[in-house]
């Protein structure tokens, strides 16, 4: 009886080692495309500060003139 109790306790941990597996590979996927969506945003963040930047400078030589 030992012996099926300690199979069917390492087949439940080898199933639990599958799933966290699966688990862990969702959110390696996950963490990359968080990353990849971050540097998106900074570029876009950037883009918009620097037509910003410009406008400003735009009206400030306008208010000058």
């Amino acid at each position: 009886m030992e012996i099926k109790d300690l199979e069917a306790k390492i087949d439940e941990l080898i199933q639990l080692c599958d799933e966290l597996e699966r688990k862990n590979v969702i959110l390696q996927t996950d963490k990359e495309n968080w990353v990849q969506e971050k540097s998106r945003l900074l570029e876009k963040n950037d883009l918009a500060r620097n037509k910003v930047e410009a406008m400003i400078m735009r009206l400030k030589t306008l208010e000058q003139d």
